[in-house]
């Protein structure tokens, strides 16, 4: 038996015709996405397979559509007995919570209730501030901070060595972009996000989206599971809850999450549940000893299964 564990994509990875032919050759997707739309009281599967792209980018859909896909994947995983040695399960940002509900931490619909109302006020904070976000390729952590500081604002993502992002009010992001030549980075380029993800301008957001999650019941998790706040493994169910309120606005250590949930649980193998084989890339820049299948269509599964 083969030493397992998930990886769940964060928000920019969807793609239009995401979960299709999963929901067209499978019993268990078509429950499942029957149950978003219900739950939702929207038609979720329809922008998922059909687009358009502009509804899909939106922040308040997009988050649904990411965490539907990857849980829809996990279970037919499951189905095909790839994951009978399952030992660990991380995320990218939103995909930290499609992590704990493939741990036990929340059931599906639990899970998915959060996911909508995370994006939605994720959405508004966005509305309602002028933020935004840029890419550092090359370069150490100590100079990216460096730059955040002397223009106020803050690293939202530590990908994988050599890929940083950082975010704040868009002036002073461009601000930052402009002079950062000379302090030892490749490439530094704005994102087209619609706002300020994991910086303070996301404050409205974390306050409204503790008070909601609050009566929410989380469990004890099945399987190794990894806060994006520290990159270390959580087990208890309230200092999970805290770390899901705290992501927010903190910076995503999506890197150390990864070296500890391969390095802690002797993963042989992930499989990454979502489109465009984002974190197999990050995995790939972080150690080349990680092996990350991705798996986005029926077509992959049926690869997966021979």
């Amino acid at each position: 038996m083969m030493l397992t564990g998930l990886l769940f994509s964060g928000q920019g990875a969807q793609q239009i015709g995401m979960g299709r032919t999963l929901y067209e050759s499978s019993e268990t997707a078509r429950s499942l996405y029957d149950q978003a739309n219900e739950v939702l009281g929207w038609d979720l599967k329809g922008i998922c397979f059909e687009g358009p792209e502009e509804a899909l980018r939106n922040t308040k859909v997009c988050q649904p559509a990411l965490y539907v896909h990857g849980y829809v994947v996990f279970r037919l995983l499951q189905e095909l007995g790839q994951l009978d040695e399952l030992q660990t399960a991380c995320g990218l940002s939103l995909g930290e919570l499609t992590a704990l509900a493939s741990a036990g931490v929340f059931d599906f619909e639990t899970g998915l209730r959060l996911v909508a109302e995370r994006g939605r006020l994720m959405q508004l904070a966005c509305d309602t501030t002028k933020g935004g976000m840029a890419s550092i390729i090359g370069g150490e952590p100590e100079a990216v901070q460096a730059l955040c500081e002397e223009f106020d604002i803050e690293i939202a993502n530590l990908n994988c060595p050599g890929q940083i992002v950082i975010s704040g009010e868009n002036e002073k992001v461009l601000d930052a972009v402009a002079n950062s030549e000379g302090r030892g980075f490749k490439l530094v380029k704005p994102l087209n996000v619609a706002g300020a993800y994991h910086s303070r301008l996301m404050v409205s957001a974390r306050d409204a989206f503790a008070a909601f999650i609050q009566d929410f019941e989380f469990k004890t998790p099945e399987l190794s599971v990894y806060t994006n706040v520290t990159g270390q493994r959580v087990i208890d169910p309230k200092v999970i809850k805290e770390n899901l309120v705290k992501q927010v606005v903190s910076s995503v250590r999506f890197e150390t999450c990864l070296r500890n949930a391969a390095g802690e649980n002797s993963v042989e193998r992930f499989y990454e549940c979502g489109p465009g084989k984002v974190l197999a890339g990050l995995a790939r820049r972080t150690d080349r000893a990680i092996e990350v299948v991705p798996i986005y269509s029926s077509q992959d599964l049926e690869a997966c299964a021979r």
